[in-house]
């Protein structure tokens, strides 16, 4: 059967903060649909409790947030692309404020709180912990009052379709249907990766469905290296990785090994407010130390009534296993969180395919440099969001339309049927892998392991697949593999990679890795 087609100004693929900001800015622009790929609330926004970070309170300044942030960054942000986050932040969250959103308040005053390596209190949350979830709502909310936004949620993106050098839409499964959709111009908004490694605190969705496409389609991918190991993730039988906010500690949380001594004074000045790469690396330190596959985050000096205020999901989330935050030394280790690299953007979204655009975590601007700074996250889906769908209106009405004539998505439907292989020990065994080579702490060995395991797998990689399942393990092991090789490349230690066998920043460490399908990574320019 035919794939059916459908025509609009302006598709946005991704419903959390970037994609829903960016479809608000086009609302006016001309008809916009929204794909989710599954229902309309599950992104990773909906699972961000910390909070979101903005020079808005009476002690801070914009440019002290910007220091920050290149601090945070270890030498790697683009430093525009810094200043464009925190000058145009505020603003941006008081137009959320005026839509709805509703933050935690001290008598009539926004409430701000501090987490690791912020020098002020900036983060501004919701519900005590449930800050991701205020925005999403306020955003939805927002997007409903235009007849202009429309939405298929359970929608899968197969695949980008692209005309030359120019992407007039995307091949998407919706059900048992496969749907054309050609559009003007396209925003990719699908957020991160994390189900590439064993221990994450991302959402099932978070397979790198976006990193893919783009990759296949010829965008340039830079910085994949950089992922993020969230510190504290709750680590007990039975219970997934639950994320246990940066905000803990920001409140006074602290860490302890098995033995129950503290130990990030011995670490960093900063201790428990370290950057998180480096809480990371102490935690993972201490657990080779005392042969333990966890540490201990103590709450149980601070006021019981408070935590409970202060992080009532979290409170209630490890009741059900067991654990009082209040009375009980919880058991944390770390898990993947965040993906500092992406589809290469300018500080407008433009990724190099003309008509398609990027923002959110899918996205590399370079804000977040080798190690992103708490809290930065929803900030910088609002602003790249909002400037990604007005760079998007604009390439539009500056004549660029798009055509339907005879284009095929690169790999929407299969007519053969795929080699026979285990999906799902095939996943199983390589986001294990990833974890235990490719993952905190490397090495060329380890890394040189994963590389050949993966290169066994270039056929799956190439296959054409038959349903979302075997589409989700081919861009999985795609962005594993743009991980490794980039990994393998940068022969030095910042941010957040990290390799045992060259601990030294390395020659050449500020610029950045890059790299585009048929070719080897390399440096940018």
């Amino acid at each position: 059967m035919a794939p059916s087609v459908i025509t609009v100004d302006f598709l946005v693929i991704g419903g959390g903060v970037a994609g829903l900001r960016a479809a608000i800015e086009l609302a006016t622009r001309g008809s916009v649909l929204v794909l989710t790929k599954d229902k309309q609330t599950e992104s990773s926004t909906e699972y961000a409790q910390g909070g979101v970070a903005v020079a808005l309170s009476d002690e801070d300044e914009v440019g002290i947030h910007y220091e920050d942030t290149i601090k945070a960054g270890d030498g790697l942000c683009r430093e525009n692309a810094v200043k464009i986050l925190v000058e145009e932040g505020p603003e941006l969250i008081l137009e959320l404020i005026s839509w709805g959103a509703e933050f935690d308040k001290e008598g009539s005053k926004l409430s701000f709180t501090r987490e690791a390596a912020h020098s002020r209190k900036r983060i501004l949350h919701s519900r005590g912990d449930a800050t991701g979830k205020e925005i999403e709502r306020a955003l939805i909310q927002k997007a409903r009052t235009y007849p202009s936004i429309s939405r298929y949620d359970f929608a899968f993106t197969l695949d980008l379709i692209t005309d030359g050098n120019r992407c007039i839409g995307a091949t998407v499964l919706r059900g048992n249907s496969i749907i054309n959709i050609f559009a003007k111009a396209v925003v990719l908004a699908t957020g991160g990766a994390g189900q590439v490694y064993s221990r994450t605190t991302n959402p099932m969705i978070a397979t790198g469905d976006g990193l893919a496409i783009a990759y296949r389609a010829g965008a340039l991918i830079t910085d994949m290296e950089f992922v993020q190991f969230h510190p504290t993730t709750l680590y007990s039988p039975g219970a997934p990785p639950f994320l246990l906010s940066e905000a803990m500690r920001g409140e006074g949380a602290l860490l302890a090994n098995i033995s129950g001594e503290r130990f990030m004074p011995q670490y960093h000045e900063m201790a428990e407010l370290a950057p998180r790469d480096a809480v990371t690396r102490a935690m993972v330190s201490e657990m080779v130390k005392t042969n333990s596959r966890h540490v201990y985050l103590v709450l149980t000096h601070l006021d019981k009534d408070f935590i409970k205020k202060r992080f009532p999901l979290i409170y209630a989330t490890c009741l059900q296993y067991d654990i009082d935050i209040t009375e009980d030394a919880v058991p944390v280790s770390p898990a993947a969180h965040y993906f500092m690299g992406g589809v290469y953007t300018n500080v407008d979204g433009e990724t190099g395919i003309k008509g398609l655009f990027a923002a959110g975590e899918v996205a590399c601007t370079g804000v977040h440099g080798a190690n992103r700074l708490a809290s930065n996250s929803l900030l910088e889906g609002l602003v790249y969001g909002a400037r990604a769908g007005r760079r998007a209106a604009s390439y539009i009405e500056e004549g660029n339309v798009n055509t339907t004539s005879a284009v095929h998505a690169q790999n929407s439907a299969a007519d053969s049927p795929a080699p026979a292989f285990d999906l799902a020990k095939t996943r199983s065994k390589m986001r294990q892998l990833m974890w235990n080579k490719t993952g905190i702490i490397r090495c060329g060995e380890s890394l040189s392991i994963a590389k050949k395991w993966l290169d066994r797998k270039q056929f799956i990689m190439e296959m054409s697949c038959q349903n979302r399942r075997e589409f989700e393990l081919k861009n999985m092991l795609t962005v594993a593999h743009l991980i490794t090789e980039a990994a393998l490349f940068r022969k030095g230690s910042v941010g957040a990679h990290f390799r045992t066998d060259f601990r030294e920043r390395g020659e050449g460490w500020k610029k950045h890795t890059i790299c585009r399908k048929g070719k080897e990574v390399a440096w940018s320019d």
